[in-house]
Protein backbone atom coordinates (compact mmCIF):
# COMPACT_ATOMS: atom_id res chain seq x y z
CA UNK A 1 0.00 0.00 0.00
CA UNK A 2 1.40 3.25 -1.07
CA UNK A 3 2.41 5.75 1.36
CA UNK A 4 2.69 9.36 0.10
CA UNK A 5 5.40 12.13 1.12
CA UNK A 6 4.40 15.52 1.44
CA UNK A 7 6.46 18.76 2.83
CA UNK A 8 5.50 21.48 4.29
CA UNK A 9 7.68 24.57 4.31
CA UNK A 10 7.90 26.59 7.79
CA UNK A 11 8.44 29.55 6.39
CA UNK A 12 5.00 29.95 5.36
CA UNK A 13 3.71 27.60 8.11
CA UNK A 14 -0.36 26.58 7.55
CA UNK A 15 0.02 27.90 3.84
CA UNK A 16 -1.10 24.76 2.16
CA UNK A 17 -0.33 26.25 -1.46
CA UNK A 18 3.52 26.03 -0.43
CA UNK A 19 3.05 22.07 0.30
CA UNK A 20 4.21 19.65 -2.19
CA UNK A 21 4.06 15.79 -2.74
CA UNK A 22 7.31 14.68 -2.48
CA UNK A 23 7.18 11.01 -3.58
CA UNK A 24 5.40 7.93 -3.08
CA UNK A 25 6.46 4.97 -1.49
CA UNK A 26 6.06 1.25 -0.89
CA UNK A 27 6.73 0.97 2.19
CA UNK A 28 6.51 3.06 5.57
CA UNK A 29 10.42 2.33 6.22
CA UNK A 30 11.30 3.92 2.91
CA UNK A 31 8.64 6.90 3.35
CA UNK A 32 10.47 7.76 6.69
CA UNK A 33 14.01 7.38 5.18
CA UNK A 34 13.58 10.31 2.91
CA UNK A 35 11.26 12.23 5.30
CA UNK A 36 14.31 11.87 7.69
CA UNK A 37 17.01 12.58 5.01
CA UNK A 38 14.76 15.92 4.19
CA UNK A 39 15.36 17.25 7.91
CA UNK A 40 19.09 16.04 7.74
CA UNK A 41 19.91 18.05 4.89
CA UNK A 42 18.44 21.02 6.04
CA UNK A 43 20.48 20.68 9.44
CA UNK A 44 23.66 19.74 7.96
CA UNK A 45 23.19 22.73 5.47
CA UNK A 46 21.76 25.26 8.16
CA UNK A 47 24.60 24.47 10.79
CA UNK A 48 27.46 26.84 11.35
CA UNK A 49 30.65 26.06 13.86
CA UNK A 50 30.01 27.23 17.22
CA UNK A 51 26.25 27.23 16.84
CA UNK A 52 24.17 25.74 19.51
CA UNK A 53 21.32 23.14 19.21
CA UNK A 54 18.88 25.53 20.29
CA UNK A 55 19.83 28.11 17.45
CA UNK A 56 19.72 25.28 14.87
CA UNK A 57 16.50 23.71 15.75
CA UNK A 58 14.69 27.35 15.72
CA UNK A 59 16.66 28.10 12.28
CA UNK A 60 14.71 24.58 11.29
CA UNK A 61 11.45 25.69 12.67
CA UNK A 62 11.76 29.00 11.10
CA UNK A 63 13.11 28.12 7.18
CA UNK A 64 13.34 24.04 7.18
CA UNK A 65 11.06 22.24 5.54
CA UNK A 66 8.68 19.72 7.40
CA UNK A 67 7.52 16.51 5.68
CA UNK A 68 4.63 14.26 6.48
CA UNK A 69 3.09 10.80 5.89
CA UNK A 70 0.00 9.97 4.93
CA UNK A 71 -0.77 6.56 4.63
CA UNK A 72 -3.29 5.57 1.74
CA UNK A 73 -4.57 3.14 4.46
CA UNK A 74 -6.54 5.61 7.46
CA UNK A 75 -6.27 2.02 9.69
CA UNK A 76 -1.52 2.46 9.02
CA UNK A 77 -1.08 5.36 10.36
CA UNK A 78 2.73 6.43 9.83
CA UNK A 79 3.97 8.35 12.95
CA UNK A 80 6.40 10.75 12.26
CA UNK A 81 7.02 14.56 13.71
CA UNK A 82 9.81 16.25 11.63
CA UNK A 83 9.64 18.79 14.71
CA UNK A 84 10.42 16.12 16.68
CA UNK A 85 13.02 14.44 14.85
CA UNK A 86 14.58 18.09 13.82
CA UNK A 87 15.39 18.52 17.50
CA UNK A 88 16.78 14.74 18.48
CA UNK A 89 19.14 15.76 15.27
CA UNK A 90 20.33 19.33 16.46
CA UNK A 91 21.52 17.80 19.67
CA UNK A 92 23.59 14.91 17.68
CA UNK A 93 24.75 18.02 14.88
CA UNK A 94 25.69 20.22 17.91
CA UNK A 95 27.13 17.76 20.04
CA UNK A 96 25.41 18.39 22.94
CA UNK A 97 23.16 15.73 25.07
CA UNK A 98 20.42 18.49 26.44
CA UNK A 99 19.26 21.77 25.45
CA UNK A 100 16.95 24.01 27.76
CA UNK A 101 14.28 24.61 25.71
Amino acid sequence: MPYLLYVNDNFHYMDEDERYLTGTFETADAALAEARRIVDQFLIHAHKPGMSARDLYETYTGFGEDPFIVSTHASVPVMFSAWKYAEERCDVICGEAEKDR
